[in-house]
């Protein structure tokens, strides 16, 4: 058996004359969907797999597709005879514009065989002489598959080799994901000896020295492993005495270690290469020509064997010297490696005579964390989730370590200026928090975020941002927006569309045992971010569940101090350590803020059939009293007409005068988020006290809300809920919203997120909603048909987003990732879904 090692991500060329079982060996051992064939691209460009006048059309689309396969991260396979140097050469460039390795595996068999395979197919007219001309072709590519840049050739030879062959995927050197740490990265230590042990012996390591006394390993008593970001050596006073001890550790599995711009100068130096002795290497070689010569070639094969980067932890974390942009994370090339090592530049120089280096970081949208050092600052500062920890040991500033996933920095101080910096530590210009750009939001984006993925296709990214940059508040002050809310599946039950048993038996199939009823207030949703005192949210804000300003200046700011003299009453700033909350509201009476909907849209329709209807019935029994069969007809328009009272009678139950704030409560159910906390984890008991008490302390203008706690395995509780939702709603309310006691962040118990609510409207409400007679057998029979699978998808990836920006807003996070993640749920809004549902 033949065993061909390929890279897990790679753009593998099989070459091969016509007949020699390419196809069938990419059959065999790849997925489908992993090869392309030239020929399937020449029917899909020209219906006819052998015209050979479409070849240019067809390898164009062919080369498109593998650069977006490999671009996405995927194996891919070209099926073709890649006989001919030109296009070979069109599939290396590929493969480096994608910063993957190219692999060629030949099949060579018996030109005899070939041409017997070829004649037994019908779709294959070219004479022998061709398939002559391809063996030699084959004969003269040998010698130049690796020139031509391929990293790996493999050659078969006959048809057992081939049947035997076996692939075994092998992981790219800078593939770590498997290493989960704890980690502890160190940056730049640059030959500084004595902080390097320091900051070790700080972060709790123990060190092991030779019979020298000289450190030569550490261990952590917690099994953490030390991660060093490169430039070990140059400028300072002991480089090989760091050498010496970080390569114990690498060597002791306690460490690991990417190399700097300065090893990559040391090992040139120490090949033999022509290298300046500039920027501290003068005196890096004079303090090995101290040491013996073992030591030195010892330190030459650690250096020449360090890789350019690590993904570590499941893809979640990132170290390279110098950064490394998304684009490049997990690839192997010349300017992958070139990156990591240098990072990118303008091309223009400072006043100092420094090359002017671009800010990467400030673009950076990657999910995984980068680690970095390279160019000194005097204080680390995440950008964008990246961080630069290279403080100026060596200049006299401090050497840093980032504890990982902790994103703790510890740092010790220099012991003394050991080298003076050419040009004084600057922090690094960064994105200011406050400023944002289109980009960020425009054209169809994925987005990835710690609850999952979704993509924001281009038009609902249009619609969204004509809301946020037209009606909606202060981006800053938009840290969240309430889910939709997918109604309970259609009911069975007679004269019902929802009711309470399907709203359980939905929680209990996903595996939910305990759930609370809330009572559903008729109002309009508010978003009340409120601050102690006027702080970075500008004392907060109310908006509505589409961003917008709830009422305006005045009354917003007056509704405002009442939620804060109630917050300070209540005594929730001390008790939840916070300046600010985010609370969840229902702003009541519904005409408080919809006054203008009602008229237009609902109380036209009641006025119009409380006006017409008596008039028909008027007309009708004049008729029964002359006799005209029109009774039925008559039985219709009752039933009509109280359907339209009923309609009338819904909706009124809503609306009540106010002026200002008189005559206006707000009913708060969740207090989602502090300054530096999210409280989406906390049960809905919790979330329910917390209001209750915001009631108790301002009684005139709160509003509690009416609840039940269910065990759903108890049918005595199902019932007692089911009569209260009853009840609740011949009283004209509007139903109740069930919701896993668990809390906002409730999973199932195969991990996947929960509707974070199901609401179930009683059956007078919901004339407002389908109309005065949607009663009538008939037509609830045709609403029972109603998709429900849209609304809930919608609800669940909105919900998802709104947990991602409350992490956001609780992390401190960039003022771009809160507003990205705020902006995408709103454009989920543009989703074509029944309103009415």
């Amino acid at each position: 058996m033949t065993t061909l090692d390929i890279p897990e991500l790679a753009l593998v060329a099989l070459v091969g004359v016509s007949g020699s079982g390419k196809s069938t060996f990419a059959r065999r051992h790849f997925l489908p969907s992993q090869v392309l064939s030239s020929d399937t691209f020449r029917a899909m460009v020209a219906d006819d797999e052998n015209d050979q006048s479409a070849s240019a059309d067809a390898f164009e689309a062919l080369h498109h597709v593998a650069g977006t396969r490999l671009r996405r991260g995927r194996l891919t396979v070209v099926d073709a005879t890649n006989l001919q140097p030109h296009a070979r050469a069109a599939l290396v460039r590929v493969a480096r514009e994608h910063d993957v390795l190219p692999v060629a595996i030949v099949l060579d068999v018996p030109e005899a065989l070939a041409w017997e395979r070829t004649q037994g197919r019908d779709d294959r007219t070219f004479g022998r002489q061709v398939l002559a001309r391809m063996q030699r072709d084959l004969r003269r590519s040998y010698g130049l598959l690796a020139r031509e840049g391929f990293r790996k050739v493999h050659v078969l030879r006959g048809v057992e080799e081939i049947d035997a062959a076996e692939i075994r995927y092998e992981k790219l050197f800078n593939d770590r994901r498997e290493l989960t740490g704890p980690f502890d990265v160190v940056g730049d230590v640059h030959g500084c000896r004595e902080e390097l042990e320091a900051l070790l012996l700080r972060l709790g390591w123990v060190l092991h020295r030779d019979d020298a006394g000289r450190p030569v390993d550490a261990v952590h008593p917690a099994g953490r492993t030390a991660v060093f970001v490169g430039d070990l050596v140059d400028r300072g006073p002991d480089s090989p005495g760091v050498l010496r001890l970080v390569m114990g550790m690498v060597a002791a599995g306690h460490a690991i270690c990417v190399p700097g711009n300065h090893e990559q100068k040391l090992l040139r130096k120490l090949r033999g290469r022509d290298v300046r002795l500039t920027h501290g290497l003068a005196e890096t070689m004079a303090q090995l020509d101290a040491e013996d010569p073992e030591f030195v070639a010892r330190v030459a094969t650690f250096v020449d064997g360090l890789v350019s980067h690590f993904v570590l932890d499941g893809g979640r974390l990132v170290v390279a010297h110098a950064g490394l942009k998304e684009a490049y994370q997990g690839r192997a090339s010349g300017r992958v490696r070139a990156f990591a090592l240098f990072g990118e530049t303008t091309g223009e120089t400072d006043e100092y005579g420094l090359p002017v280096r671009y800010p990467w970081a400030r673009d950076y949208r990657g999910s995984a964390m980068v680690v970095y050092g390279h160019t000194p600052t005097p204080a680390p500062e995440w950008v964008n989730n990246t961080i630069c920890i290279d403080t100026g040991c060596v200049f006299g500033g401090k050497l840093t370590a980032l504890r990982y996933p902790e994103k703790e920095l510890v740092s010790v101080d220099a012991v003394k200026e050991w080298y003076a910096p050419v040009r004084p530590l600057v922090t690094a210009p960064a994105r200011p928090d406050t400023v944002l750009d289109l980009a960020d939001v425009t054209g169809r984006r994925h987005l990835e975020h710690a609850y999952g993925t979704l993509t924001v296709p281009a038009e609902n990214a249009a619609a969204a941002l004509e809301v946020m940059s037209r009606f909606a508040v202060d981006p800053g002050r938009l840290v969240w927006l309430p889910p939709t809310m997918a109604p309970c599946s259609t009911s069975t039950v007679e004269g019902f569309l929802e009711h309470p048993a399907q709203a359980f038996e939905d929680y209990r199939t996903a595996g939910v045992d305990r759930v609370v009823c809330e009572e559903k207030h008729m109002g309009s949703r508010a978003v009340v971010l409120v601050e102690r005192e006027h702080g970075p949210f500008g004392g907060g804000v109310v908006h509505t569940r589409t961003g917008r300003p709830f009422f305006g200046a005045p009354l917003d700011a007056e509704l405002l101090a009442r939620v804060r003299a109630a917050v300070t009453s209540a005594g929730l700033w001390a008790e939840l350590g916070t300046d600010a909350l985010l609370l969840d509201c229902e702003l009541l009476p519904w005409s408080a803020k919809a006054g203008g909907l009602i008229r237009e849209q609902y109380a036209s329709v009641g006025a119009a059939g409380r006006a017409a209807l008596p008039a028909v019935l008027g007309t009708l029994d004049a008729a029964a009293a002359r006799g005209l069969p029109v009774g039925q007809l008559r039985e219709r328009m009752a039933a009509r007409h109280a359907e339209v009272e009923g309609y009338s009678a819904a909706y009124r139950a809503y609306v009540a005068p106010t002026d200002g704030l008189r005559g206006v409560t707000l009913a708060p159910f969740a207090v989602l988020a502090g300054a530096g906390v999210s409280f989406a984890d906390r049960d809905h008991g919790w979330h329910l006290d917390l209001a209750d008490r915001l009631c108790a302390a301002d009684p005139e203008f709160f509003t509690p809300t009416r609840r039940q706690v269910v065990d759903l395995a108890d049918p005595a509780a199902v019932e007692a809920a089911t009569e209260w939702w009853l009840a609740l709603t011949s009283a004209g309310g509007e139903g109740m919203v069930v919701k896993p006691y668990a809390g906002p962040a409730a999973r199932s118990a195969r991990g996947a997120l929960l509707q974070p609510g199901i609401k179930c409207r009683g059956r007078e409400y919901l004339r407002i909603i389908y109309g005065p007679g949607y009663t009538d057998p008939t037509q609830l029979t045709a609403l029972r048909r109603r998709s429900l699978g849209r609304k809930r998808g919608l609800a669940l990836r909105e919900h998802a987003l709104g947990l991602a920006a409350l992490d956001a807003f609780a992390e401190g996070a960039p003022l771009w990732r809160r507003h990205e993640l705020v902006f995408a749920i709103l454009a989920c809004e543009s989703e074509p879904v029944d309103p009415r549902l």
